[in-house]
């Protein structure tokens, strides 16, 4: 089987992060969204994988991925001049997927499950889709199955009144045929292909589709709040790890990765689950609490960071606390007052207080 993450879009619920480049790349636990995405894929034995990339910053995309050598796998890429809707972008993959199977993977979809097994019963099966369903607590949001006799019997795109909780994630195993079905569709109400009608015409031509549930994290990263609850779930999970030079008098708590060449100076106090990246300097009366995440080449110098993403290359100075935030990389702020914020910065960011 072949891969496809799509990796285009204009990120508008996310600006001013996405003014500079795509929201797929955003840091979470200081690794690209959109990367988990790859290695959930390379996991599952995908060594074919093809990015749709479009807009801001696609040049980014291919400067970050290249063409797979240091992931161990090929990658190619395909442009999508606008965002058309999901169905339109898995379409212009037809030439790519060559008539095999393959799996969709929305590159700002982040789970915590090994897919090998389903991808295995995908590909053994005779069905024309198989998805992958969440139960949620908000389905008014999402595309939503319903389902009889465990089987999908339709797919509603965000509906009012939802009959189940059963969200369709941005996950989907499909043959060559869904070319076929997208060939038929017409544009929705914002004149996009959706991939929810292409599904429920499977459905209408009693074509089966078969589903599994993700039970663990699963997570459509499409708001800041959302990045950051994923930053948190990623970060409970990972392995910690102390490099860099830590002196003494530092109080450190929880699970904490520091990076290579990062200076954690005396005085300093970290509370896990948090990650600090490489080449940072944490200086003294500085704080960085629970579900943080501070990204290469940084300086904190008396600041107290709680349950935000610091990108790389940033610099703040004074007693203040940043939570609940997402700076971009190259900012930097400065306050002399004692004050609690909650920063949504766009790369490159300058503040002072």
């Amino acid at each position: 089987m072949k891969g496809v993450i799509l990796h285009a879009g204009h990120g508008t619920r996310l600006r001013p992060l996405t003014h500079t480049g795509p929201k797929q790349l955003l840091p979470i636990a200081n690794k690209p969204m959109s990367n988990y995405c790859v290695d959930t894929l390379i996991q599952a034995g995908i060594k074919e994988i093809a990015f749709i990339i479009g807009g801001i910053g696609s040049q980014k995309v291919k400067e970050f991925y290249g063409n797979g050598d240091k992931f161990g796998v090929k990658f190619s890429y395909i442009e999508q001049d606008y965002p058309k809707g999901i169905a339109h972008a898995i379409s212009l993959c037809k030439n790519f997927i060559d008539g095999e199977k393959f799996i969709v993977f929305l590159g700002d979809n982040i789970i915590n499950k090994n897919i090998s097994e389903y991808i295995i019963n995908f590909e053994k099966s005779n069905v024309e889709a198989s998805l992958l369903l969440c139960e949620v607590d908000n389905p008014s949001q999402f595309g939503i199955a319903e389902i009889k006799n465990n089987k999908i019997i339709k797919i509603v795109e965000k509906p009012k009144n939802p009959i189940t909780n059963f969200a369709v994630t941005g996950i989907y195993c499909l043959t060559s045929h869904i070319f076929e079905i997208i060939d038929k569709l017409k544009p929705s109400w914002r004149n996009e292909l959706e991939i929810a009608d292409a599904l429920q015409m499977l459905i209408e031509n009693n074509e089966e589709l078969t589903f599994e549930m993700i039970t663990d994290f699963w997570k459509d990263t499409g708001t800041p709040k959302d990045i950051i609850e994923a930053n948190k779930k990623i970060l409970e999970n990972m392995k910690e790890s102390k490099n860099g030079q830590i002196e003494d008098g530092v109080i450190i708590s929880g699970k904490v990765i520091i990076g290579h060449g990062t200076k954690i100076k005396t005085g300093v106090k970290i509370t896990g689950p948090v990650i600090i990246g490489e080449n940072c300097i944490i200086e003294e009366n500085s704080e960085i609490k629970e579900n943080s995440s501070i990204g290469n080449d940084c300086k904190i110098i008396g600041t107290t960071i709680s349950n935000s993403i610091i990108m790389s290359n940033c610099v703040f100075e004074g007693k203040f606390e940043i939570k609940n935030s997402i700076v971009g990389s190259n900012s930097r702020i400065s306050q002399n007052n004692v004050s609690n914020n909650e920063f949504l910065l766009g790369e490159g960011s300058q503040i002072s207080i």
